[in-house]
């Protein structure tokens, strides 16, 4: 007697945030390939879903593609690596991790940006502030900063300045220098933070 087949269970649904966030996820590299020339069906083909179903959680391309660019500003990723980093290893290895997760962030911007630009694709960077308000720009760069600053608190008691100064300055000398930098550019960046430009004997 052949066994009863096991019903196959169906996934549970998602929440309409959940399947936006999904849909803009499945977005960016399309972007960053295609610009704005992206269309709706090869999106839903990345995604996996009818075509139909980006217009229950978005109102037309254009909100997609809105979407897609504060998505790939949200700092969330980077700072989720800079926490990750293991704060036994010497600090010049920590600060070089940090270093290469904000460079990766940076890269992804310019690639959206510069993707969305050449194909004369609207870039609105940023959300509709509530009651009229400007938005915050320092709202990126804080928690980057404080993030940056934890990396300096194993060594604390040998520190010139506070974690919270060295964060901001080591922040500003990444995002002043040349986006393109090597992982060799980043040690040498790194290098000179830590120690300066003379050598011992100078």
């Amino acid at each position: 007697m052949t066994p009863p087949k096991a019903k196959r269970r169906r996934a549970p649904a998602m929440s309409p945030e959940e399947r936006r966030e999904m849909i803009v996820r499945a977005t960016i590299p399309l972007v960053i390939e295609r610009g704005s020339a992206v269309t709706t069906r090869q999106i839903a083909q990345a995604a996996g879903i009818g075509e139909g179903t980006i217009f229950r959680v978005l109102a037309d391309k254009d909100e997609l593609l809105d979407a897609c660019v504060l998505e790939t500003m949200s700092p969330g990723n980077s700072l989720a690596e800079i926490g990750s980093i293991d704060l036994d290893q010497p600090l010049a290895d920590r600060l070089r991790e940090a270093a290469e997760a904000m460079r990766a962030h940076m890269d992804r911007i310019g690639a959206v940006m510069g993707a969305l630009q050449t194909t004369g694709g609207r870039i609105r960077t940023e959300r509709p502030a509530p009651s009229g308000q400007v938005p915050d720009r320092q709202a990126g760069i804080n928690p980057a900063c404080d993030a940056l600053a934890e990396l300096f608190e194993p060594e604390c008691d040998t520190l010139r300045l506070p974690p919270e100064r060295l964060a901001v300055l080591f922040f500003g000398l990444l995002f002043t220098s040349s986006h393109h930098d090597s992982p060799q550019d980043i040690a040498e960046i790194v290098e000179v933070f830590l120690h300066g430009a003379l050598t011992t004997s100078a």
